[in-house]
């Protein structure tokens, strides 16, 4: 099974025209295997199959990767880890923060990252709202935040902007799209559609700056 699913993963990688390490391929396996036996008990995410969750979960995450620059990224509402994992374990030279309030997915997320060894990614059992990251007493600002199936866009902009500063890109996964900016001190650079190998549905990116 684990052999079919991975032949599945690189032709859709390869079908979308996305590079990664080659030790990427067998680590999305583990996590995938991962997540299959804790969604059994803890009901991580909707999605069951493993089959399906080649396409709606890895892909989908890793059809953002080019949109993903280097520095310190922060996944809000991360859930089970997606997009932040897939792309932790594609970028091993950019720095993740995987943020979510809810502790049963914490956990997991934990767990992810010890039997990954995800050196580059850190997880934060919290509301985005109420996290303020400092070091030695200054405010830690994120250069990319990326938010999936989280909330509307005005709403990640809201909860979201005491971890940006001035340049900082805010990437927003959609189904369909919706381009609406109601916010000063925000321009929406473009919008990408997403085509992803095996989902038969809409995707988008809006990649917005912080002005």
């Amino acid at each position: 099974m684990t052999v079919a699913l991975q032949s599945q993963l690189e032709a859709g990688l390869e079908i979308m025209g996305l590079s990664v390490p080659p030790t990427v391929a067998p680590q999305l396996m583990d996590y995938l295997s991962l997540l299959v036996h804790w969604n059994k008990a803890f009901n991580l995410t909707a999605v069951r199959e493993p089959g399906d969750m080649v396409s709606k979960h890895l892909l989908d995450s890793l059809a953002v990767l080019p949109f993903i620059g280097k520095g310190h990224v922060a996944d809000v509402g991360s859930g089970a880890g997606l997009p932040g994992i897939p792309l932790a374990l594609s970028r091993p030279d950019t720095h993740f923060t995987l943020i979510d309030s809810n502790g049963k997915k914490t956990r997991f997320l934990n767990q992810a990252k010890m039997v990954l060894k995800l050196d580059n990614m850190d997880v934060i059992h919290h509301r985005v709202e109420d996290y303020s990251p400092m070091s030695d007493g200054i405010a830690i600002y994120f250069d990319t935040i990326i938010a999936r199936a989280y909330a509307n866009t005005q709403d990640i902009l809201k909860s979201t902007a005491h971890l940006q500063q001035t340049g900082t890109r805010i990437l927003v996964m959609q189904g369909k799209l919706d381009e609406t900016l109601e916010l000063a001190g925000y321009t929406l650079k473009h919008s990408h559609v997403l085509n992803v190998h095996g989902l038969n549905a809409e995707r988008h990116l809006l990649e917005i700056i912080k002005t």
